[in-house]
């Protein structure tokens, strides 16, 4: 008796997450932004990840294969990579094809992931309180302008990355 309330419900629930379920899909020839993110096992930020993932390229659909994967063009600087990607991995682009994140600026690897790292400090400041003093320093990070500068904890980027400060 219960198991049949138990499956009603889940029909039910079902029924009304496929109302507004829609598939991705793409025609030839369509442009498309490729998903990246940074490499796994670089905790950028502990456990906030503020500026990841992002999207690089616009490319080309070239081909559709079977129903959630494309074949698309992609640049000889990225000939490592395998060019065909499930839907998740890819987002269509509305605008302009002037609009485009350059690869040549992202280190990616053969996975479609790329390492940040901090480059320089842009800002210093310090939260004081009764017994002890907190250093903040806006770090400006690889791959990223001055506008996604975020602010970071001294002990953070002494413990995560041990070489910044002997280069500042």
């Amino acid at each position: 008796m219960i198991q049949q309330y138990l499956e009603a419900a889940q029909a039910r629930q079902k029924s009304y997450a496929d109302k507004r379920r829609k598939p991705i899909e793409f025609a030839i020839g369509d442009h498309v932004y490729i998903k990246v993110s940074p490499m796994k096992g670089v905790q950028r930020f502990g456990v906030k990840p503020k500026l990841a993932p992002c999207y690089v390229g616009l490319y080309q659909i070239l081909k559709r294969k079977g129903n959630v994967a494309y074949k698309v063009q992609l640049p000889v600087e990225l000939r490592a990579i395998f060019p065909v990607f499930h839907v998740s991995q890819l987002k269509k682009c509305l605008r302009v094809l002037e609009e485009q994140v350059e690869v040549r600026d992202i280190k990616l690897k053969s996975n479609l992931v790329y390492e940040e790292k901090p480059v320089a400090v842009v800002d210093r400041k310090e939260w004081v309180t009764h017994n002890r003093v907190v250093k903040f320093y806006k770090v400006l990070w690889s791959n990223h302008g001055e506008e996604d500068a975020t602010s970071e904890r001294e002990d953070y980027l002494k413990e995560v990355y041990k070489t910044f400060f002997e280069n500042q």
